[in-house]
């Protein structure tokens, strides 16, 4: 059940204190011993607050530093590429690795006036010096995605462009821990005001390279050609400046309805839980956007680093599942100079529609765990087209089937939702709703409960021989996965299929809750149904 205040304006008294939030980032001391207090690279980096002492400036000295060790043990010799979001831990996060950067010689590139730069530009920067120099970049950016503005982040992206792998984090997280479990002697860091002026230190500019480049992935001339109503929300984050850019550099006068940049995000409206989240794919988070929907022709928004997308049609705000099987169906039809054998990359927790469109497209499912990494080495082979998770991130192939962005994309996301209106005539919710008459419905949700960390831990380790039930939603259970269909790999919790649907029950990576997916080909009260027997399930293993 939603939160009483869930869409509605984020009362006053619910913002934070952005000066007590930054003085505690510098003066909170974590300790190493307490577990929630040392360095964890989840699904998408390092997360933590500096009020937990989870995200203080200890933290992201040690961290850093390890990156600089993993580049010098790794032969990496090109630039480091640093984007930063909105979120108000960002920018001391950036300053303090830019001191480190700077000490330990290494060639950083941020942006100029201390501008935002989304994920997905970062991305693209790294291929791109990767495809043009023998040398080899890689990149970070400081952001916590679309997490409560208390929030910071940190995430590695090696040469390969997108999000680092688990061998790479182990290694960056236990040489982090040894840094700071020794107070940091062994970390190097200058004054700021040295660092940032030493040579070592250059500005870039992220977006024009990006933005001219858009023309090789997204038609922006059927885009124009039908004069589309379109409007953009960032969310207050990093995508405003690169819309701005596109409007000038392709005219296609989207707009832009929010310009607003505040650290403590007064302009949201709370998520289903009654926080702030810059969440682009909650209609409650989205709530001002989705009340213009019938002002336009589509909507989207993104969150603040813009590695995810919102699709809002006339009908509303799309569920993420429906657009990504929209994306696939569309792309695969309309990219004949992919690689005939490319695939279509999902998340075991993505919806089986998916997998219907693929097999109408004639291309084969490649089902990985939780996690955009699992889709870096496809992308950047061609071995995949397409590769998106139902957490709405996503990325695809350039139109000669060359790689884009490793990582999420949530800006080409919502140009794709433009072309698709512009080159069918067809809103991607029509479009949705006539796969539905082909393939039929498919009912999907994902809940979160409560979990303590032991919990979590045991959740994540559970195996197929600690489920005892037999049946789920009134049909045997016909498999339990403790590993991802297409890769083998760890999904770090658990999922068990019948022959009308299935549940996925993993443990958060940032919070203390864990995450119940469940899909029926049935009904909303076989839906209903599963998400009760999968709690009922995970209860009891967990018992």
């Amino acid at each position: 059940m939603a939160h009483p205040l869930a869409g509605q304006p984020v009362p006053p008294q619910m913002l934070i204190d952005v000066p007590k939030l930054i003085a505690a980032y510098y003066e909170l001391a974590p300790d190493p011993a307490v577990a929630t207090q040392r360095v964890s690279f989840g699904t998408s980096g390092h997360r933590g607050s500096a009020l937990k002492k989870s995200f203080n400036e200890a933290h992201i000295l040690a961290v850093t530093q390890a990156v600089c060790d993993y580049r010098k043990a790794q032969g990496i010799n090109g630039p480091l590429f640093i984007g930063r979001d909105a979120h108000p831990l960002s920018t001391p996060a950036l300053m303090t690795a830019v001191r480190v950067c700077a000490a330990n010689g290494v060639e950083t590139r941020i942006a100029p006036d201390d501008s935002q730069t989304p994920t997905p530009l970062v991305s693209f920067a790294v291929l791109e010096h990767n495809r043009a120099h023998e040398s080899r970049a890689d990149g970070i950016v400081i952001t916590p995605s679309h997490n409560p503005p208390e929030d910071g982040g940190f995430k590695y992206n090696p040469p390969s462009g997108g999000p680092a792998d688990t061998d790479v984090t182990a290694w960056i997280e236990a040489r982090a821990n040894a840094l700071l479990e020794n107070g940091n002697n062994e970390v190097k860091a200058w004054r700021y005001e040295t660092a940032i002026q030493s040579p070592n230190i250059a500005r870039y500019d992220f977006i024009t390279p990006y933005v001219n480049a858009l023309e090789e992935i997204i038609d922006i001339k059927a885009i124009k050609a039908a004069k589309l109503r379109l409007a953009a929300d960032p969310m207050g984050g990093s995508a405003l400046e690169v819309y701005q850019a596109i409007n000038a550099r392709y005219g296609l006068e989207i707009d832009i309805v929010n310009t607003r940049v505040d650290p403590t995000f007064s302009f949201m409206h709370l998520d289903h839980d009654g926080k702030i989240r810059m969440d682009c794919s909650s209609p409650w988070a989205m709530a001002s956007l989705v009340a213009l929907k019938d002002r336009y022709d589509l909507a989207f928004g993104n969150d603040t680093d813009a590695d995810r997308h919102g699709i809002v049609t006339p009908s509303g705000l799309m569920n993420p599942n429906h657009y990504l099987s929209v994306a696939v169906w569309y792309l695969f039809g309309h990219r004949p100079r992919w690689p005939k054998e490319a695939s279509v990359g999902k998340t075991l927790v993505s919806s089986l529609m998916i997998d219907k469109v693929a097999a109408q497209r004639g291309r084969a499912v490649y089902e990985v765990p939780v996690g955009f990494k699992w889709f870096v080495e496809g992308l950047l082979n061609g071995a995949l087209g397409f590769g998106g998770e139902e957490s709405a991130g996503a990325s695809f192939l350039r139109f000669d089937g060359a790689p884009w962005s490793t990582d999420k994309d949530g800006i080409i996301m919502t140009l794709l939702a433009a072309e698709i209106r512009a080159v069918t005539g067809k809103d991607p919710a029509h479009i949705y709703r006539e796969l539905e008459a082909r393939h039929g419905r498919a009912y999907y949700a994902r809940t979160d409960a409560p979990a303590t960390p032991e919990q979590k831990k045991r959740l994540k380790n559970l195996k197929p021989d600690d489920i005892t039930a037999k049946r789920l939603g009134g049909d045997p259970i016909e498999g339990i996965f403790t590993e991802a269909p297409g890769n083998g790999a760890p999904i770090g919790g658990l999922k068990l299929t019948t022959r009308r649907g299935w549940v996925a029950m993993r443990p958060s990576g940032t919070e203390d809750i864990y995450k119940i997916y469940a899909e029926s080909l049935h009904s909303e009260e076989h839906l209903a149904t599963l998400q009760q027997e999968a709690a009922a399930i995970v209860d009891a293993a967990l018992d």
